[in-house]
């Protein structure tokens, strides 16, 4: 018979491979994208506007800018987790979509808030979950959709020598996803 310490160190041995295995298998998921926006094209957004300096407050741009018209469905570029909706002062109206890869697909200056019930939920990939808007610091621009995908791993072999190059480890450019298709 196993000693209470045994017992323990077994079950956190269990709990580190399930860990283990769960990370890899998010690493491992395809993740193929759609574009975000419904009926847009890459006619509708600069591919170079990634890592776009001088960019306002950040200093560089982290994302795509795509623009359609005012209330235009907004769709989850992946399947995932809805595990944010909020305002932010520079984002306005926002959603987090945690995808494959360990991936969260951030979408901001939404018109209105999210569609659905709160966060947590499922969405497979061309579910609506807001709309096109001109929030946060958007405000009397034209109405687009920020969209920027965020590593929730680093990955230093993005490392630049750049403004911010740090930071690079963590952003994946939107038009690797989306042109993934």
């Amino acid at each position: 018979m196993a000693t209470p310490a045994a017992r323990r160190w077994r079950a956190i041995r269990r709990l580190l491979a399930a860990a283990a295995v769960l990370f890899v298998a998010g690493l491992l998921v395809p993740a193929p994208g759609r574009i975000p926006v419904e009926g847009a094209t890459p006619r509708d957004w600069n591919p170079k506007s990634f890592w776009f300096e001088p960019w306002g407050a950040s200093g560089v741009h982290k994302g795509i800018d795509i623009f359609a018209p005012h209330g235009r469905p907004v769709v989850s570029a992946v399947p995932g987790i809805v595990i944010f909706r909020d305002h932010l002062p520079l984002g306005g109206n926002v959603v987090g979509v945690l995808g494959p890869q360990w991936r969260v697909h951030y979408h901001a200056h939404l018109a209105d808030e999210a569609d659905g019930p709160p966060p947590p939920r499922f969405v497979a990939a061309g579910t609506r979950i807001a709309a096109v808007g001109s929030t946060g610091n958007a405000a009397g621009k034209p109405p687009h959709l920020h969209y920027a995908v965020v590593s929730v791993f680093p990955l230093p072999w993005r490392y630049r020598l750049v403004t911010q190059g740090w930071k690079r480890m963590f952003f994946v450019d939107p038009v690797e996803v989306i042109d993934n298709r």
